[in-house]
């Protein structure tokens, strides 16, 4: 009988499949620059605080561009007229600088991101967002149960967002959260009626606890959502925001926030009102 030699590299080479192609970058229809010139990003090398990982796939992207399509062109009403138009559009990512991580960034990085547009600072973002929130909220009161049953959902959100119930959750959060707003020129009032129940014996934290829940506003539909969203961390702002963290066992911390400097962040719901106001689309990657 033959014997039959090969070279195991030879066979392995036949027998492996093909690699697929790998796909082309998006190709610009010579578009205007998302930034000016002046102000185009830096390499992503440059960037700070991005792991390797971060990088390499902010470096795809950035190659490859970021296909949109409008979400109506889904719908089976909009097929036929979306399939003689554009299927999307292309756009570019770029690195438009450092913002601080405090609680204006969403802010701070919205009015870098609109270079050119007269949009003010960060606090008039703010101001703005709050604004397009409080006309859509209450917008088409009176026209019966779907507006209330619209702003009902809202405020559910809002409630779990920054009141939330604290005998649930604790299978997925280590700890949470409880949000609540003291009026400036009520602090000397609310420190006054903490000393009084620690004179007559209860602990300092469980009295800033009652105390701060009997008499300050919590985060828990629209009208305090604008409140909080409102705040900025500025000696103009008409509340301070006041945060307990709790643990299943209990109360962990409460932050007084006595320089007034705490500012609220950005959420899900002063995205959506972002974009609505400025009619954009607006993103937020985190790593």
């Amino acid at each position: 009988m033959g014997k039959l030699f090969c070279e195991p590299s030879a066979v392995t080479e036949t027998l492996a499949p093909a690699p697929a192609p790998a796909p082309e970058p998006l190709q610009w229809p010579d578009p205007s620059p998302i930034l000016p010139t002046s102000a185009a990003a830096a390499a992503w090398g440059a960037v700070r605080g991005l792991e390797e990982q971060q990088r390499r796939s902010l470096e795809r992207i950035s190659e490859r561009g970021v296909l949109w399509r409008n979400p109506a062109e889904d719908s089976a009403a909009a097929a036929a007229a979306a399939a003689a138009a554009a299927p999307g559009a292309a756009f570019r990512l770029e690195h438009g600088g450092d913002v601080e991580a405090d609680g204006n960034c969403l802010f701070t990085a919205a009015r870098k991101a609109m270079v050119g547009a007269k949009v003010g600072g960060p606090r008039e973002l703010r101001q703005r967002t709050v604004r397009r929130f409080l006309e859509d909220y209450y917008s088409g009161a009176g026209a019966g149960a779907g507006a209330g049953e619209r702003r009902g959902i809202v405020d559910a959100a809002i409630r779990h967002l920054y009141s939330p119930d604290l005998k649930a959750g604790w299978g997925i959060h280590v700890v949470q959260e409880v949000k609540l707003l003291a009026r400036k020129e009520d602090r000397e009032g609310l420190d006054a009626a903490i000393q009084e129940l620690v004179d007559v014996g209860v602990l300092r934290e469980t009295a800033m606890e009652s105390i701060y829940k009997e008499r300050c506003i919590a985060v828990n539909d629209g009208p305090s959502w604008a409140k909080y969203m409102s705040t900025s961390g500025s000696p103009e702002d008409e509340y301070d925001i006041i945060t307990l963290q709790y643990t299943e066992e209990g109360l962990l911390s409460i932050d007084e926030n006595r320089d007034g400097h705490a500012a609220a962040f950005g959420d899900d719901i002063a995205i959506e009102c972002l974009a609505t106001e400025f009619k954009r689309e607006v993103y937020v990657v985190s790593g």
